[in-house]
């Protein structure tokens, strides 16, 4: 999406009104928008939807990157689904959440008496995942002494349970995936290249909400309904003012983020439709400060027309609390070129 749709998105702009026009869930999924719960109308995702069809059917390691909640397990789900494997087991590993001191036993599993307290035989993950896929998520937080040994593993199609004296065959797909910037992990030794190289056959980098604006529409639209049907309400629609504050906002915890606050918003929402109240905090603060009611008009001689016009806007805006056909009325123009000067003046 180019800079410039990405601004009239960002502002609401009134040509746009037609993405939160969208279709229901099943007319979305036969239209090839949602794939495996995966949600997307925008080419970028449209293009890794492609990528992972290519992909799933092979034996290839993946690897996804991306910031912090924008799908990445989602995707190794999908890929998963896609495949031979289909059927058989799904494991999911939290490398960040595993203490490095328990990382062996719960990757490969221990034999009775391999250290204090292993009272009996354990099976471990990737024993589990035998004839599946394993998904390794955040593989970067890995401890290096463990790289190793997954690396062997890897190589080998083996693995040796802690404190075992054999090795015991798995057959497995593995996926892994990171938030981190690969690179400078490299570059500073907490991943290591030879594991890096091993599960880097196939890239896909999967990107920000912010930078896929036109997919927020949809995305809301599928958790309002999501959310809607779970809290047992009639939640049909979103107000003109939250529809451009959801698409205007950044979401630093990308689709996660816009998931919550939607789920939020059902849950407090009163009527029929979502308003810009029921969004968190953080989604409704302007971005330029409004003034408040009855303030005095900062004027100067000093200022150029332009600055003018922005600051009777906004005053108009304050007065009809966000309203802009009320707005556009009081000052005598469409709505259509209200929403241009206020997407002009950041408002």
């Amino acid at each position: 999406m180019s800079p410039r749709a990405a601004s009239e998105l960002a502002a609401g702009d009134p040509t746009m009104k037609g993405l939160w026009e969208t279709p229901g869930v099943s007319e979305a999924r036969r239209g090839g928008a949602i794939t495996q719960n995966m949600i997307g109308q925008s080419p970028g995702m449209q293009r890794i939807f492609r990528l992972i069809a290519k992909v799933a059917p092979t034996e290839s390691p993946v690897l996804i990157t991306g910031e912090s909640g924008t799908g990445k397990e989602m995707i190794a789900t999908a890929i998963h689904l896609q495949s031979r494997r289909a059927h058989r087991p799904f494991v999911a590993v939290n490398s960040s959440a595993i203490p490095e001191t328990l990382f062996e036993s719960e990757l490969f599993g221990h034999v009775r008496g391999a250290f204090t307290g292993a009272n009996t035989d354990r099976v471990g993950l990737m024993q589990h995942a035998d004839g599946g896929t394993i998904f390794f998520d955040e593989v970067a937080e890995m401890p290096l002494s463990v790289q190793v040994k997954l690396l062997r593993a890897l190589q080998n199609g083996e693995i040796r349970p802690v404190g075992a004296r054999e090795s015991r065959r798995v057959d497995i797909r593995v996926i892994a995936a990171t938030n981190r910037d690969v690179k400078r992990a490299l570059a500073e030794g907490r991943f290591r290249e030879d594991l890096y190289y091993r599960l880097n056959v196939f890239h896909i980098e999967l990107p920000a909400l912010r930078e896929r604006r036109e997919d927020i529409p949809l995305l809301a639209n599928y958790f309002r309904e999501k959310y809607s049907r779970a809290l047992g309400k009639r939640v049909k629609r979103f107000s003109e003012r939250a529809q451009l504050l959801l698409m205007r906002y950044d979401y630093p915890g990308n689709v996660r983020e816009l998931e919550n606050a939607i789920e939020r918003a059902v849950t407090l929402a009163e009527h029929v439709e979502i308003t810009h109240l029921d969004l968190p905090p953080a989604m409704r603060e302007p971005r330029v400060p409004l003034l408040e009611r009855g303030s005095t008009f900062p004027y100067s001689e000093t200022m150029t027309l332009a600055q003018l016009e922005a600051e009777h806007i906004r005053r108009v805006l304050v007065h009809t609390a966000g309203n802009t056909t009320k707005a556009a009325k009081i000052l005598g123009i469409s709505r259509s070129t209200l929403w241009r000067k206020m997407r002009e003046y950041e408002l």
